[in-house]
């Protein structure tokens, strides 16, 4: 299955791009695609932590993705 995931912030920076399309087989979890993400770019381990919304909606560890699902990485945002 396809999914797009946006990336946003230091993330951009970190992966070095904004978006790309991601296959995923199976019924994947929130969980496995952000396993999967740290395996394709292991430099996202230098991020404290992140949020992932799907389809504009902040998601948990459990959600399945599906098909045609927009993941976005969103980092902590800070300023002052």
């Amino acid at each position: 299955m396809k999914i797009k995931v946006l990336f946003f912030g230091i993330s951009t920076d970190v992966v070095g791009t904004n978006a790309l399309d991601f296959l995923m087989s199976g019924d994947p979890t929130v969980a496995d695609f952000k396993e999967v993400l740290v395996e394709k770019y292991p430099s996202l381990t230098e991020l404290q932590s992140y949020a992932i919304a799907v389809n504009e909606h902040y998601a948990n560890d459990e959600m399945i993705l599906k098909d045609q699902d927009v993941v976005a990485v969103i980092p902590p945002v800070s300023g002052g």
